[in-house]
């Protein structure tokens, strides 16, 4: 039993030893990182993104009902989303079926299928609010670092605008939306940040599934290595023990920089380990365990919010009506057209969340009524019944949000089938807006909650969480730089001989 403790130990620190010396760098990256990566996330274009740089929907330049400019696409497919909103400065229908989308003038029926030069440059310029002379213009026909992910291959080509001030703007010749948009500062912060973070190189990103393969493998060996020197101190620290070797203290064999990785291993090697682990999740490597957070219970109560599909003709009530009843003080950039229980309503959109409900056949509202929007669930979710239902008002285990951009208050409804589902329902547009089964939960905790430190007693008092994590990624690099002092020690001692200048 001696002998085999022995050699395991020694297989432990073997493999601790030639691992840390492969991964330590990477590690110190990804810590180092982490701290640009707190406050700056990589550049993306959001749909709150759009909303604030889109104008005010102009309702006196409206002239065609939703089925006039319907009638313009000559097809016989229902839509599955409806909205009015404004496209190179006058109010167009979007029309979307499935993943494809058809853009008419609400002032003459015209089909926008064509997206020269001359408008995406206007509409670059709108997003800048910056003189069009001034830009400088690039065809972007195949990947860079900032249009390198799967979703802009659809996209292209694209018109890349880049203004002396920094701000570069990417708009697509095949929908005529700016799709990307960056800054200076942040390019600056995606290159300390989330690039080093998530390996998001050009040259290996655009190469999907090797990036996602090198991903799973580097954070999998990476906690590996960590368990591994986790378990090498656990066994050679011990308080009762009494080493005879000068200078080391009672409770360790080692000193120097061994002495120091080894503290610092104890501290803070758990979290090496699960931050490693819980990002390797972040890759999905294993679909089957982590479940999905939607399911065909889930779009059926989608479906049954709703009730049934969009029909156009029910909205006989003109758009300019639905908003000039929203009234000069609701700033509205879109107006969509959606269904409640089978009635249509208008819901219009605006900045940060702010939305107003015009139903065709009623008064306006701020949110659906939440009593029905539960009856409609309670219904839906047959066989199942309904095993709590309340309000939440501020936010919790599974639903947070540290940038606060999920709405508030939600209607939470939690099943009682196998899965044990819950679902968030925003009461102001009638959407589910979260959810979660019993697979998707354990994800959340092992990769959200490990991962981000997303715990709401700490996302609900800042700055304590930014001082705690702040805290643990400073211990985290601490460690991984007396990795590096030992890893190089390592290489000195092993090619020394070979390469005398190592020596």
């Amino acid at each position: 039993m001696f002998h085999a403790g022995t050699q395991l130990k020694k297989l432990l620190i073997i493999v601790h030893r030639w691992m840390g010396v492969s991964l330590c760098l990477l590690f110190l990256s990804w810590f180092a990182s982490g701290f640009v990566l707190m406050y700056w996330d990589y550049p993306v274009v959001s749909e709150a993104d759009r909303l604030s740089r889109a104008p005010l929907l102009d309702a006196a330049a409206i002239r065609l009902s939703p089925q006039e400019a319907y009638a313009q696409l000559k097809t016989d497919l229902q839509s599955d989303q409806v909205k009015l909103g404004t496209f190179d400065g006058q109010p167009v229908y979007r029309f979307r079926f499935g993943d494809a989308e058809s853009i008419v003038s609400a002032v003459d029926g015209t089909m926008q299928t064509e997206f020269p030069p001359e408008m995406t440059f206007r509409i670059a310029a709108s997003w800048t609010r910056q003189a069009p002379a001034e830009a400088k213009v690039e065809e972007n026909t195949e990947e860079d670092q900032w249009t390198v992910s799967e979703k802009f291959e659809d996209l292209r080509p694209m018109r890349k605008y880049s203004w002396p001030n920094g701000e570069q703007v990417y708009v697509s010749t095949v929908t005529g939306d700016v799709e990307q948009y960056t800054t200076r500062a942040s390019r600056m912060g995606a290159y300390f940040g989330a690039i080093p973070h998530w390996l998001y190189f050009t040259p290996l990103r655009k190469h999907a599934s090797v990036w996602a393969r090198i991903v799973i493998w580097a954070s999998g060996l990476g906690t590996v290595a960590a368990l591994c020197g986790i378990m090498i101190g656990i066994s050679v620290y011990s308080p009762s023990k009494q080493y005879r070797k000068e200078g080391a203290p009672s409770s360790l064999p080692y000193t120097g920089q061994k002495r120091w990785h080894s503290i610092l291993g104890l501290i803070f090697g758990m979290l090496a380990c699960s931050w490693a682990f819980s990002g390797m999740l972040s890759m999905d490597p294993f679909p089957r365990w982590q479940g999905e957070t939607w399911d065909s219970t889930g779009a059926r109560l989608a479906e049954a919010l709703r009730g049934g599909g969009l029909q156009l003709a029910d909205f006989s009530l003109d758009p300019r009506e639905a908003l000039a009843r929203l009234g000069s003080d609701f700033r509205v950039k879109e107006l969509e057209l959606d269904s409640f229980a089978g009635e249509p309503v208008y819901l219009g959109i605006g900045e940060r969340n702010q939305s107003r409900i015009v139903p065709v056949r009623g008064e306006m509202a701020a949110e659906f009524d939440r009593n029905k929007i539960i009856d409609l669930i309670g219904k839906a979710a047959r066989p199942y019944t309904l095993a709590e239902v309340r309000l939440v008002t501020q936010y919790e285990s599974y639903y947070l949000d540290r940038q606060h951009r999920y709405p508030l208050p939600v209607i939470f409804v939690q099943l009682n089938d196998k899965e044990h589902s819950i679902y968030y329902i925003d009461p102001k547009t009638a959407r589910i807006v979260q959810s979660y089964n019993s697979h998707a939960r354990w994800n959340r905790w092992l990769y959200h909650g490990l991962h981000s430190m997303d715990f709401p007693w700490l996302y609900n008092h800042r700055p304590i969480w930014d001082i705690v994590v702040l805290i643990l990624l400073t211990g985290g690099a601490a460690l991984c730089v007396t990795s590096l002092v030992l890893a190089w020690r390592v290489l000195r001692r092993t090619f020394g001989q070979d390469f005398p200048g190592l020596s």
